[in-house]
């Protein structure tokens, strides 16, 4: 698995906070690194920005290259339990746990001062990290993000795919709407970003009213941002990954 990691000029002198960056459908670790513009706001806020690969490459999965939402480059942050999926595609555990530990062993971060944030699917993955692991992330945010795989077409498939049909797979394991109805846990913010000229979130692929409410309901706070026009691209996020960023690091240094 590869991953891109920034380290500030403060790392020379001082351990720093981290934020983990979750990219979308089709990207790679390279997108975000050179087209978000977050360096700068990362060197001015002193925090580091670890930026993994979005599915397992090189596996010549029978079928994991014939479309753009699943497969390579799609590989959702679950962990599979579909043969042949579940050999490799356990992107959630990777995310969670391995990267975490990779990171704390060969970086300069304050271990237990990490947040986590990312974009469509990678919005998604955001969430769910933080909501299934109570109290591991300071906070969350989203741009963007599926928030509600288990009703959306992206989802269904991915879920089905991965999962197993929502019959015999609990697919609301990987659902932030639903995840959030049972949340536990220290307080977690919600922050989500969302542009209203976005196609997909016009399409009903992203669905963040749903886990807006959802939050309502669980008495989790969470903050939405709908910005007039902005669509799904990286011209989007990096008009507002400065603010994201500045979101995090008060967290992480409260």
């Amino acid at each position: 698995m590869n991953f891109g990691v920034y380290l500030p000029p403060q790392c020379e002198d001082t351990k720093l906070p981290v934020i983990y960056w979750l990219s979308g459908l089709t990207c790679s670790e390279a997108n975000f690194i050179q087209k978000a513009g977050a360096q700068r706001y990362a060197s001015e806020n002193g925090v580091i920005i670890v930026n993994p690969d979005t599915s397992p490459r090189g596996l010549s999965i029978p079928g994991d290259s014939e479309s753009w939402d699943f497969g390579v480059a799609a590989g959702f942050y679950l962990n599979a339990t579909q043969k042949p999926w579940s050999d490799n595609y356990q992107m959630y555990s990777y995310i969670t746990s391995e990267l975490i530990q990779l990171v704390n062993k060969n970086f300069p971060v304050l271990e237990g001062k990490q947040s986590i944030m990312g974009h469509s699917m990678g919005g998604h993955g955001a969430l769910i990290s933080a909501l299934k692991n109570p109290g591991l992330y300071k906070s969350v945010s989203g741009f963007a993000p599926i928030s509600n795989p288990s009703k959306c077409p992206w989802g269904e498939k991915a879920f089905n795919g991965y999962l197993g049909s929502r019959e015999k797979a609990n697919w609301f394991e990987w659902d932030a709407t639903e995840l959030v109805k049972n949340y536990n846990g220290p307080p977690l913010e919600i922050f989500i970003d969302q542009g209203s000229g976005d196609k997909f979130y016009i399409e009903k692929q992203l669905l963040p009213e749903n886990l807006v409410e959802a939050c309502k309901n669980a008495h989790v706070p969470a903050i939405f941002k709908l910005r007039e026009g902005y669509d799904h691209s990286y011209f989007y996020i990096a008009t507002f990954i400065e603010e994201h960023i500045k979101y995090h690091v008060k967290h992480l240094t409260n």
